[in-house]
């Protein structure tokens, strides 16, 4: 079993990059700044690296997610203007829903890559993987 510098095995701290993850974003850089920098195991620097790109991607899905939402108050100022009003509640709980799911969908994905990074493995990601082979 390969060790790290801090004295874990390779497999414990590839699985707490995304572990942390689930705290935020900010424990996740952090720590695959940490394993950029000073490990050498090249499964551990893969492993960071996709674990900000998983996060990032969630991060960027919910930012568009949160855009659609914004245009919701939008329309409603427009349609005040011209003294309209416009109901959006299904709108708002269609928005809220796919928040959920998203939410829900990111915490098991996390966990699915947590618990395989504990056996130095990975799940497949067909996108993430090409680009991290292309430019790694």
């Amino acid at each position: 079993m390969q060790k790290t510098r801090l004295g874990i095995s390779v497999g414990l701290l590839g699985a707490a990059m995304y572990f942390v993850g689930l705290l935020g974003i900010i424990p996740v850089v952090l720590l695959a700044g940490y394993v950029l920098l000073f490990e050498d195991n090249e499964w551990l620097k893969r492993t960071a690296v996709k674990a900000v790109a998983v996060f990032a991607f969630f991060a960027i899905l919910l930012a568009l997610v949160t855009l659609v939402d914004n245009s919701r108050f939008l329309i409603n100022n427009i349609a005040g203007i011209f003294n309209r009003n416009v109901n959006m509640m299904r709108f708002g709980s269609v928005i809220s829903a796919t928040r959920n799911i998203i939410a829900i969908l990111r915490d098991l994905f996390i966990l699915l890559l947590g618990f395989s990074a504990l056996k130095q493995g990975t799940v497949k990601l067909g996108a993430v993987d090409s680009t991290i082979n292309k430019h790694f």
